[in-house]
């Protein structure tokens, strides 16, 4: 079986993000970047499935600029045997995303996607669902525990109501919820060694895959900032400030 992860470069979870004077994006400019937690869960999981002797090779993949290549690095001292680059002059849209990944897919014959169930830039969790569909094989969404058994997988997810259990047929698209598992860390021998991995690099154009942006972005705002609250002498006042700030009542 081979397992294919899909990674994403985005701004590292510790640092906070700040906009740029004109509202246009996000300031990138110095600021920290790293692979996409989910992401890293995700890896981590097909590691875990390779160990157990279930996966023959597990493939880390990124969509983006040539600086993607450092979370693929990443990947590979995190146990990817090999990575694939589709190297592009933007950050691609979800819709394109998916689009690319199936075609890597097919071309790398895998059996099972496993991927983060959103990148915490945009919190799209679109790309999951649309891989599968484009495929037209099995998805489980939102996975925090995932067993191989056979030609299918039982797949514990998270839902508002509790857990619920599903098993799947093979091949499949599967995306990582935080309590999936913990992450390894990377050793410095491992760093080493993913310098000496396989990192291929293709383009849009490579695989045929149309990637122009079919959304735009018009502004960027910060939150609203919370006001301080305020001590009321009794339920009447409580009672007019819904009325006449909140209008609530």
């Amino acid at each position: 079986m081979k397992i294919l992860v899909p990674v994403k470069r985005v701004i590292d979870y510790n640092i906070k993000v700040c906009i740029k004077k004109d509202g246009s994006d996000v300031d990138l400019n110095n600021t920290k970047m790293s692979i996409n937690p989910f992401d890293e869960i995700a890896i981590e999981e097909a590691m875990r499935l390779k160990e157990a002797g279930i996966a023959t090779e597990v493939i880390a993949m990124s969509c983006g600029t040539l600086a993607s290549t450092d979370v693929l690095r990443t990947a590979l001292a995190l146990g990817a045997d090999r990575s694939i680059l589709v190297e592009l002059e933007h950050n691609p849209e979800p819709l394109a995303v998916a689009k690319l990944i199936k075609v890597v897919c097919d071309k790398e014959q895998a059996t099972l996607i496993i991927c983060g169930k959103q990148a915490i830039d945009d919190d799209s969790n679109q790309t999951g669902q649309m891989v599968a569909a484009l495929l037209g094989w099995s998805q489980a969404t939102f996975a925090s525990e995932v067993k191989i058994d056979g030609d299918s997988a039982l797949v514990t997810r998270e839902v508002d109501g509790g857990l619920e259990t599903l098993k799947v047929l093979l091949p499949a698209v599967i995306t990582t919820d935080l309590r999936l598992n913990e992450p390894r860390y990377a050793t410095l021998p491992n760093i080493m060694k993913a310098k000496r991995k396989p990192l291929d690099t293709f383009s849009a154009a490579d695989l045929g895959v149309d990637v122009s942006p079919r959304l735009t972005l018009l502004k960027v705002l910060e939150p609203t900032k919370r006001t301080a609250g305020v001590m009321l002498e009794n339920v009447d006042a409580l009672i007019g400030k819904l009325k006449t700030e909140a209008k609530v009542i």
